[in-house]
C-alpha cells in the first residue's frame, strides 16, 4: 500500500518536509516513490505538484493526517471529486 507522507529535510531547528509517495512499510527517511511536494512550517510555504498527487490518489494512496490537512487546505481534494465525477 502506498502512503503520501512527509520527509523531513533541512538542519536541526530548522525543519522543511518533503512531501513524498512512499511503501507503507518504509521508515520515515526511506526510499520514497516520488516526490510530490514540499512544505516549510515555519513560514507555511507549500508547493505541490497536483496532476501527480492526483495520480497516486486515483491509484488508492492514502494520505497522513498532516499531509490530509495539507492538500486540504491546497484544495486537492475539490480536483480529485471534479475528476471522479467527469469520468463517471
Amino acid at each position: 500500500m502506498v502512503k503520501l507522507r512527509l520527509k523531513r529535510c533541512g538542519r536541526k531547528q530548522r525543519a522543511v518536509y518533503r512531501i513524498v509517495a512512499i511503501d507503507v512499510r518504509s521508515r520515515r527517511e526511506g526510499r520514497d516513490l516520488r516526490k510530490v511536494g514540499f512544505y516549510d512550517p515555519i513560514i507555511n510555504q507549500t508547493y505541490l505538484n497536483v496532476p501527480a498527487i492526483l495520480y497516486f490518489l486515483e491509484k488508492g494512496a492514502q494520505p497522513t493526517g498532516t499531509v490530509h490537512d495539507i492538500l486540504k487546505k491546497a484544495g486537492v481534494f475539490t480536483e480529485l471529486s471534479l475528476n471522479q465525477t467527469k469520468f463517471n
